[in-house]
Order: structure tokens, then C-alpha cells, then sequence
């Protein structure tokens, strides 16, 4: 009988959101008459931008023609595509990129998990507590990992505790670690790293030949001018960090699916042996191999959010969605309710009230507000005795959110 990832089997839950949905579907055909309000997944609601969807179009338009048709494309995508990221995107910043270190691909997502096939089981991970799912269970799913204790940490990984009491920003790890996880803007917690911080990230990496897998999806929606887009923007980083991006939130690409990972030229690992061997060669070659690279109208969609009428509208939309996140944040502090983000991130991290569990939380805000979130120790044993809520959502609906809270547990 063919023999099945054993590794699977020690992760102690179905993941995080498809769980949220089958509570909520449940509810749903329970309570046919309630009007639900989803602030829980991350997905965005606004459509794409105009100049997006032209491009797209166009697209489309050039594959049902002869003398315009495109087949296979670049693995690493269309150069044309890196380097309008390169000059709109990373330039800016200060940040100078070889169209040879940037990798179009179809989200985030599958990046930060497909990273681990190019790393030796060995290596020891640190991952922050909370923080976004996969980069803990992908490390579970190929074995790095034994099982995991009574409060859900696995063991053979670093858990980093990000609290309100460090203000969400997780010390250093005392012990050997190869494999660094940060996510800034964080999600679900909302907060953001200094460039003094970042520093000290890129400084203790490089002290203790460690690589940092920076996921940078939601740097579009920074607010402050002094916090960092990149971590590149810290001297020294290219030597340590693979930096992930996506057009999910940024663009409303959820459902087109375009992402891109960076990986420096001067960014090295090493063999068994101890010879340095550049991790931009090894990623090439991992996406040659198992990738077809991304759809070449939805590089066209892509490249249309860096025009100048397509950033304008995109950041509208983003505009519109950080609003919505100064109401939440607001209206929850208005009825006593203790949180944090919806600054530079469309996620307002909550403290739950009472002292309520999370997913006892999520039940109550369901079966008597008809409002969806996210319990925060889906994220991990730290999220526990929180929530998240996301400001994606029609403006309308975050509106009548806010009364229900009021309604609730307003003073």
C-alpha cells in the first residue's frame, strides 16, 4: 500500500479559515433570516481597478490573435513586468534590484511555503506567535517538526511571543536559528517595524549566518512615512533576506492570483560539505522546475497597477479600505474595547472582552452580532484571548458592524 506524509497528521486542526467557514455556513443555514457581516477572511471586496481590467482585457485580446498569441512564458515571468516593479515599486524606496532577483509567481502564499523545498530539514526556524498559518504548518507538513505540545507549539520549531506587553514586536532568540519568519505590516496583529528595528533583524542575521524570510504583503497600505516598504531599505539585508509580495491585497488579486519573491544574487546558504552556494540559482531552478510561471494576461493586469492612472486608482481602493479601518478601530474604541493595528495594516487586532477565549469570542460575535472574525489563537497559542477583524468590507456593512458592537458592549 503506498505509504501517505505522516507529517500531515500531526497538525491538530483543519486550517484556520476553511474551519471559520464551515461554522459560518452552519449558521447560516441555521439562521437563514440573519444578515451575516464578514470581517473575518482577509479577502478583499472592491473591484479591480479600471486600468487593470483594461489591461487585462487587452490581454486576453493579444492570445486570440495569430500574430499576438503567447504560449509559454518565462518561469521567472516577463521582463517587462520585473522591471516596472523594480522602477515603480523597489526604486523609489532606494532600492536597486537585477531583473534576474525578482520571481513573478502566483501569490505569496505559495511562495513563503514552496521557499522550504531549496532548505535542508535541519535548519531551525523561529517563527512569531501569532502570525499568519502557513509558515508554521508548511514547516509541520514536510517534517521539520515533531508534534506539538498541550499549547500547540511543535516541537523542533522557535516560537517568538508577540504581545501587547512587547508591543507585538518579538525578541531576539537566545538559541541557534536558521530560518527567520517576519511579516510586516503584520498580519493578524497590524503592527509595524522601525527601520531601527528592522536593522537590528538584518544585524543579528548576519552575526549568526541566518536567513530572513520577510513577508512584505502588506506593505502598500504603510501610512507613516518612517516605517520601511522593504526590507531592503536596511543595509546589509540583501546578504540575508528573501522578501515576498503579492497583488492579493495590494491590487484586489485575490482572485487573479500574482505575487513575486526577491532573492538577491549576494544571498548565500550552505552545502553539507560547507561550500556558500547562491540561493537565487537553487529558487530559479526550483521554479523551472515546478512552475510554469504566471498567465501572461494577468502579467498585463500587473503591470497596469504601476501606470500612473492605475496606482492612482489602486490607491483609492486602498485608501478606502484604511478607512474603513480607522472606523473599526475607532468605533471599537468607543464602546471599551481595547485594540490595536488599522494604522499602517487593514487589520484591527482586538483584545476580547471579559476575557472571553478567542473561538468563544468568534461564537458569541456570530450568534448574536451576525458578525464574522477571526479567533486569534488560530494563529497561535500568543493570539489566544485575542481577534482579528479585517477592514475589507463595504463601507456600509463596517458601518452597521460598529453599531452592533456599540449594541453589545458599549459603555
Amino acid at each position: 500500500m503506498a505509504r501517505l506524509n505522516d507529517n500531515y497528521l500531526k497538525l491538530k486542526a483543519g486550517y484556520l479559515f476553511p474551519e471559520i467557514g464551515r461554522r459560518v455556513k452552519a449558521f447560516a443555514e441555521a439562521n437563514p433570516e440573519a444578515k451575516l457581516i464578514r470581517l473575518g477572511i482577509g479577502d478583499v471586496t472592491r473591484p479591480l481597478a479600471p486600468v487593470v481590467v483594461k489591461a487585462f482585457h487587452a490581454g486576453i485580446d493579444e492570445l486570440a490573435q495569430t500574430k499576438t498569441f503567447h504560449g509559454y512564458g518565462p518561469e521567472q515571468g516577463y521582463d517587462w513586468l520585473i522591471k516596472t516593479i523594480i522602477e515603480k515599486s523597489y526604486q523609489p524606496l532606494g532600492v536597486d534590484l537585477k531583473l534576474s532577483e525578482v520571481f513573478i509567481s502566483d501569490g505569496s502564499k505559495c511562495d513563503t511555503a514552496n521557499i522550504l523545498d531549496i532548505f535542508d530539514l535541519g535548519n531551525r526556524v523561529a517563527i512569531c506567535d501569532p502570525v499568519y498559518p502557513v509558515y508554521n504548518d508548511t514547516n509541520v507538513m514536510i517534517g521539520r517538526s515533531g508534534e506539538a505540545d498541550e499549547k500547540g507549539y511543535y516541537q523542533g520549531l522557535v516560537y517568538m511571543p508577540c504581545t501587547a506587553e512587547n508591543q507585538f514586536s518579538p525578541a531576539f532568540p537566545t538559541e541557534k536559528i536558521d530560518l527567520i519568519y517576519l511579516c510586516y505590516p503584520n498580519n493578524p496583529t497590524g503592527a509595524v517595524a522601525s527601520r531601527a528595528q528592522l536593522q537590528g533583524w538584518v544585524d543579528y542575521a548576519r552575526a549568526n549566518e541566518a536567513i530572513i524570510l520577510f513577508d512584505a504583503a502588506y506593505e502598500a497600505f504603510i501610512t507613516e512615512a518612517d516605517i520601511p516598504h522593504s526590507i531592503y531599505e536596511i543595509p546589509g539585508a540583501k546578504d540575508c533576506a528573501v522578501e515576498f509580495r503579492s497583488f492579493s491585497k495590494t491590487a484586489g488579486f485575490t482572485g487573479v492570483r500574482c505575487g513575486l519573491t526577491v532573492v538577491p544574487e549576494t544571498l548565500m546558504a550552505a552545502t553539507a560539505s560547507g561550500e556558500k552556494i547562491a540561493l537565487n540559482r537553487l529558487w530559479n531552478r526550483r521554479q523551472c522546475t515546478k512552475f510554469n510561471g504566471v498567465s501572461y494576461p494577468v502579467q498585463r493586469a500587473a503591470a497596469a497597477v504601476y501606470s500612473e492612472e492605475g496606482w492612482g486608482q489602486v490607491k483609492e481602493t486602498i485608501d478606502f479600505y484604511m478607512e474603513n479601518a480607522r472606523l473599526i478601530r475607532q468605533g471599537l474604541g468607543d464602546a471599551g474595547i481595547t485594540c490595536f493595528g488599522g494604522v499602517n495594516a487593514p487589520y484591527i487586532w482586538l483584545k476580547t472582552p471579559g476575557g472571553m477565549a478567542s473561538w468563544e469570542f468568534f461564537d458569541k460575535l456570530l450568534s448574536e452580532c451576525h458578525v464574522v472574525g477571526t479567533p486569534g489563537s488560530g494563529f497561535g497559542p500568543s493570539g489566544e484571548g485575542y481577534f482579528r477583524l479585517s477592514a475589507f468590507g463595504e463601507r456600509d456593512n463596517v458601518i452597521e458592524a460598529i453599531k452592533r458592537f456599540r449594541a453589545q458592549w458599549g459603555q
